[in-house]
């Protein structure tokens, strides 16, 4: 779903909205009008129906989770994007709780597609260095920017999640973390601000 009308987005740096689990595209489609308009922003549905919204995965702790199905969603929204990337003048990522998942599997792929990340109140995805996607890590040269928001009293992302997050982040990318009190395992005002600014200096300015 488009923020942006057909005859404004060519040309445009592109932001993609990447929504968390059991939501669906339109949970996110109302930040696009608190961040620079200079962006043509569209916002996706997970590929994954739980009935009630959508998911990029099983979650972690379920059965049915495996790095395929994180892999096989990230294939899916590749096969989209690489439909529409040469229409914008770069490709930026948000995504928030499993979407920030979503967003730096995308990241560890193929690191040079993206001018910047915004992960909020997510956590990247602990694939182990013996997987494919993992070896790929190698690839990132910490060039990249990344805005990491969170509450430290999130009740939903676990300790252990948010440990690996911070590990993996600090080696791998350019990385700007705000910590923001009484947001819960949400989006506020003020990091919203915070994520405006960034997206202006790293890539409308950068």
């Amino acid at each position: 779903m488009w923020a942006t009308p057909n005859a404004d987005q060519a040309g445009k740096p592109l932001l993609i909205l990447l929504h968390g689990y059991g939501a669906n595209e339109n949970d996110l489609l109302s930040l696009a009008e608190m961040l620079p308009d200079a962006f043509a922003v569209a916002s996706v549905r997970a590929p994954l129906d739980l009935g009630s919204g959508f998911s990029w995965f099983p979650l972690t702790a379920a059965l049915d989770f495996s790095i395929d199905a994180v892999t096989r969603a990230a294939d899916h929204l590749e096969t989209w994007l690489d439909g529409i990337r040469a229409n914008h003048s770069s490709v930026t990522l948000l995504g928030f709780s499993q979407g920030m998942a979503m967003a730096t599997t995308l990241l560890r792929r193929r690191p040079s597609d993206y001018a910047a990340v915004v992960g909020l109140s997510g956590f990247v995805v602990d694939v182990g260095s013996s997987t494919e996607l993992g070896a790929q890590d190698d690839l990132l040269s910490g060039s990249v920017p990344f805005f990491w928001g969170r509450d430290q009293q999130d009740p939903v992302i676990p300790a252990d999640k948010i440990d690996y997050t911070m590990a993996w982040l600090r080696p791998h990318v350019k990385l700007t973390k705000v910590l923001y009190t009484g947001m819960w395992h949400g989006i506020n005002a003020q990091e919203i601000g915070h994520v405006g600014e960034f997206l202006t200096h790293e890539v409308l300015k950068g």
